[in-house]
């Protein structure tokens, strides 16, 4: 008998199929708002709030690398959270670093831009795995308007807690270490190695040190909150850590391409840490008459288009 082992991808692309959406709790329940540092406190200053890493001597700076960011779209209210580049460049400044088109806050700029206002958006920092891994999943697995927290909700079999921020209209992971409330300001950008002129950002997931980017926008910080002796989680690029974060998404989204062309037929996928959780994907295939031959290649196919 035929034994097909589930991988972690099926139970992933499961709770995308079964998400259950985050719910709001009352401040004083929220561990990440314990203690409180405002932005016209004398003395503030991020980069001795927030114990960001600089991983190398090229390194643009300090950076955050498992920040939630936790947006809203202005004209739907539709919320989401992704993981960005964020180096800290003062003592109230983050630049924030996007893809174009490739993530939902992305959007949510964009539409905040247009109507000339700054976009609110909260920075989350510690948080359970459920929630890093679900934020990881990108389009067309999940299309505009799904909100990844719903995915680590199912993971967890419990809605994720969020709270109001303290200085923003948005919400932030109630269970987080810290948080960073701020604004995106529309039309404004500095250049990300402004402060060591290294031409370099961070090490990325393929092994390379990524080129500084010219121009990337920036967050205006209004307040960090967090946790009684909170504790910072951080990751590079090219680690087992980060390959896990994006591979098991990335099986999912596979997964779930590949059933809907070819329903039965893909018994498991491995998102290998070779291709950096993104790269490379190896596939268990049933075959269960010659005439079947070929169709495996077409399910490759598919998954280069998922991934």
């Amino acid at each position: 008998m035929e034994k097909n082992r589930k991988g972690s991808g099926s139970y992933y692309n499961e709770a995308v199929q079964n998400p259950i959406h985050p719910v709001t709790v009352p401040n004083e329940k929220a561990k990440c708002q314990e203690v409180v540092h405002y932005v016209d406190e004398p003395g503030f200053d991020i980069r001795k709030l927030i114990p960001a890493p600089t991983n190398t001597e090229e390194d643009a700076g300090p950076y955050i690398t498992t920040g939630m960011c936790y947006a809203s779209d202005m004209e739907t209210g539709e919320s989401d959270v992704t993981i960005h580049r964020l180096c800290l460049q003062s003592k109230d400044e983050i630049s924030m670093f996007f893809t174009p088109g490739a993530r939902h806050l992305w959007v949510f700029r964009e539409k905040a831009k247009k109507f000339g206002k700054p976009l609110p958006i909260s920075i989350s920092i510690g948080v359970d795995p459920a929630i890093e891994s679900g934020a990881c999943f990108e389009p067309p697995t999940t299309p505009l308007g799904f909100n990844e927290l719903s995915i680590a909700g199912a993971l967890r079999n419990e809605p994720v807690e969020l709270v109001q921020c303290l200085t923003i209209d948005e919400k932030a992971i109630a269970n987080a270490e810290y948080v960073i409330e701020g604004e995106l300001i529309p039309n404004t950008y500095v250049r990300e190695d402004q402060n060591t002129n290294t031409g370099k950002a961070m090490p990325e997931f393929p092994g390379y040190t990524g080129e500084a980017n010219p121009k990337v926008p920036l967050i205006k910080v209004k307040a960090v909150t967090h946790r009684k002796n909170p504790i910072m989680q951080s990751v590079i690029g090219p680690s087992e850590e980060h390959v896990n974060l994006v591979g098991i998404p990335t099986e999912a989204s596979i997964i779930q391409m590949i059933e809907r062309a070819l329903p039965g037929r893909l018994l498991n996928v491995y998102a290998h840490s070779s291709g950096g959780g993104k790269y490379m994907a190896v596939l268990q295939f049933k075959k269960s008459q010659p005439s079947d031959e070929g169709w495996q290649r077409q399910a490759a196919l598919l998954a280069f288009s998922a991934s």
